[in-house]
C-alpha cells in the first residue's frame, strides 16, 4: 500500500496541551529515576530453551516479544541497545516513550487499536537495516498473557525469528492493574527465560500465521511459568 494511503488511514498522534507536557514530562522524569534506582540493585540471571539465540544479552538482532507486566525490569535490563518499542499514540503512549528514550530505546509510536500498520512498517525497515524490535504483546489494554499477532506478520516481513522471553523477580509489588504490573523491591533477583526461535517463512499464509501464532503464545507461557517457578510462585 502506498505511503500516502496509509497515512490517509492512520489515525494521529494525540496533540497534547502545554500543562499535559509539562505534566508528563515531570512524571516519566520520576519513573525514570526509580527504574534506574531500583535497577542498579537487581541481580540478573538469564538461560535460554534450546534453539534461542544465545545473545540475547547483547541484544542480537530479532523480534523480542514479551508480557506487559514485567515491562519495568525489562527496561532496565536490556538498556542502552536502540531497541525498537512499539508505543500507543495516546497519552499513555507519549508517557511511556519518554521514559524509555532515557534508557536508550526508540519509540515507535502505533498499537494494535491505534496507528497499528504505520507502526509495524516502521518496525520493519528497522528490523531490516539490522535492528532489535520489542513488543509488550498482550499491550497496551490487554486481555493478560493474550499475544498480539505482530511479532509474527514482522517476521514474515523481515525473515527474522521471533525470540519470546520473560522476566521473573523474586521480591517484588504487584499492582492491581489489569497487567498485573510487576515493580521490583530493591536488591531482589530477577531471572530471565528466553524461548527458542521461531521463523516465520516469507510464504506464510494465513492459516500458516495463526499456527505461528499459537506457538509464540505457547512460548511465551512456557519461559513464563519456568522463571516464576524459580522463585516457587505462579503468574499472577
Amino acid at each position: 500500500m502506498p505511503d500516502q494511503a496509509i497515512a490517509a488511514e492512520e489515525p494521529r498522534q494525540v496533540r497534547l496541551g502545554a500543562l499535559q507536557r509539562l505534566q508528563i514530562g515531570v512524571a516519566s522524569w520520576l519513573a525514570a529515576a526509580v527504574v534506574g534506582l531500583i535497577g542498579r540493585t537487581l541481580r540478573m540471571t538469564i538461560t535460554f530453551e534450546e534453539g534461542s539465540i544465545p545473545g540475547l544479552h547483547k541484544i542480537s538482532p530479532g523480534i523480542y516479544p514479551f508480557w506487559h507486566r514485567c515491562v519495568l525490569p525489562a527496561t532496565w535490563l536490556f538498556r542502552n541497545h536502540g531497541i525498537g518499542v512499539l508505543t500507543s499514540l495516546s497519552r499513555d503512549g507519549e508517557y511511556i516513550a519518554r521514559v524509555i528514550r532515557r534508557f536508550g530505546y526508540l519509540p515507535v509510536r502505533g498499537s494494535s487499536s491505534r496507528g497499528g500498520q504505520r507502526g509495524l512498517l516502521e518496525m520493519e525497515t528497522m528490523v531490516k537495516a539490522g535492528g532489535a524490535a520489542a513488543f509488550t504483546i498482550d499491550g497496551p489494554r490487554g486481555p493478560r498473557y493474550v499475544a498480539k499477532k505482530g511479532p509474527v506478520v514482522l517476521s514474515r516481513l523481515t525473515g527474522v525469528p521471533i525470540t519470546a522471553f520473560y522476566v521473573a523477580v523474586e521480591k517484588r509489588w504487584v499492582l492491581k492493574t489489569w497487567d498485573a504490573m510487576v515493580i521490583p523491591r530493591p536488591f531482589s533477583r530477577a531471572y530471565v527465560r528466553v524461548a527458542k526461535n521461531i521463523s516465520v517463512p516469507p510464504d506464510a499464509d494465513d492459516a500458516a500465521l495463526d499456527q505461528h501464532h499459537t506457538e509464540m503464545q505457547a512460548a511465551l507461557e512456557r519461559v513464563t511459568e519456568f522463571a516464576e517457578a524459580q522463585f516457587s510462585a505462579q503468574p499472577d
